[in-house]
């Protein structure tokens, strides 16, 4: 099935049930790629990620990383290409 919602919508949907409760922000970088590997005339492929939450309490910034990543396994392989993600515990992004 074709998933017609914005790719921004669906990474947070994703991050937001992966780690909740979440404070997430979803930014489309694509159009600072254009040219660049992965990079599509579409866009949709590359993104700035930023989620709070106080399930990282505890992980460390690979294991963050690496849940978020398995988080959005499904738009990695529809064509999302990279992501600048800042993870973080509210503690931490309050400071």
């Amino acid at each position: 099935m074709i998933n017609n919602r914005r790719r921004a919508d669906r990474i947070a949907e994703a991050l937001r049930a992966a780690f909740p409760p979440a404070e997430v922000t979803v930014s489309d970088d694509s159009h600072r790629h254009a040219g660049h590997a992965g990079a599509r005339p579409e866009g949709e492929t590359h993104y700035s990620v930023r989620v709070v939450s106080p399930v990282f309490a505890g992980m460390t910034r690979v294991a963050r990383s690496r849940a978020a990543h398995a988080a959005l396994a499904d738009e990695f392989g529809t064509g999302l290409h990279a992501l600048a993600l800042e993870l973080k515990t509210p503690e931490e992004a309050g400071r």
